[in-house]
C-alpha cells in the first residue's frame, strides 16, 4: 500500500524505513533514473567482431593453406576490429570464443574424385597446427557442382599464437574449389561470441 494511501487510511504520518534491493527478484528498466550498474553484474554487448573473407577466383587441386582470400568488400560492414590474413594464415583481433563458418562452392574438373576434404587447422603456439574441423565430397562425373561447409568454435587465448588456416586434400588436381571477387562463393565468416 503507498504511504499517502496509508496516511488517508489510518490517520498517521511519518517515513517508512528505507527497503533494501536484495530481495527484488524483477525490476522494471524504465523505473531506474540513476546509478551505474557493476559492469559485473550484466551481459556485456553483443558481436564485437564479425569479419568475412572470400577467395577471388577458382583453386585447383590441394591447398595448404588456401591462401586466394580477400576481405568481402560488396556491400559489407565489419564489426569491431579486423580479423587479418597473411599467406592463408588468419589471425584473431582480440581474445575471446570465436565461431568460424566456412561454406565452400566446388565443382569436378576431370573424371571422378572420391572423398576431397575442406579442413579447418588451427595452431596455439604460432608453429604446429592440428585439424579442428572437415568436410567432404565426393564427384562421379566431370562438371559436377556442389556446395558443402563446415563450422567450429574456437577458443583464442593468445592473439599471436592461435592461428587459423583452411586447407583443401585428396583433390589430385581434379576438384576445384571455385571463387569469384564479386561475390561469396567460397567464403569463410569469424563470429567472437565471448570473452574467453
Amino acid at each position: 500500500m503507498a504511504q499517502t494511501k496509508l496516511n488517508a487510511t489510518l490517520g498517521m504520518s511519518g517515513t517508512l524505513p528505507a527497503i533494501s534491493g536484495s530481495n527484488l527478484t524483477s525490476l522494471n528498466a524504465s523505473n531506474i533514473s540513476s546509478g551505474t550498474l557493476s559492469t559485473s553484474r550484466y551481459v556485456q554487448g553483443g558481436i564485437q567482431v564479425a569479419g568475412q573473407f572470400r577467395i577471388t577466383s577458382n583453386q585447383a587441386g590441394d591447398q595448404d593453406p588456401l591462401d586466394a582470400w580477400e576481405e568481402n568488400d560488396t556491400n559489407y560492414t565489419r564489426i569491431g576490429s579486423a580479423v587479418t590474413q597473411s599467406s592463408g594464415i588468419f589471425s584473431m583481433p582480440s581474445t575471446g570464443i570465436y565461431l568460424i563458418i566456412w561454406d565452400v562452392a566446388c565443382n569436378s574438373t576431370g573424371g571422378t574424385d572420391k572423398s576431397t576434404g575442406w579442413e579447418i587447422y588451427m595452431t596455439t603456439n604460432n608453429s604446429s597446427y592440428s585439424k579442428i574441423a572437415r568436410n567432404t565430397e565426393s564427384f562421379s562425373d566431370t562438371y559436377q557442382y556442389k556446395n558443402t561447409n563446415t563450422s567450429v568454435m574456437v577458443d583464442i587465448t593468445d592473439v599471436s599464437q592461435c592461428k587459423i588456416k583452411f586447407v583443401v586434400t585428396g583433390t589430385n588436381n581434379n576438384v576445384q574449389t571455385d571463387g569469384n571477387t564479386g561475390e561469396n562463393q567460397t567464403a569463410v565468416t569469424f563470429l567472437r561470441l565471448g570473452s574467453t
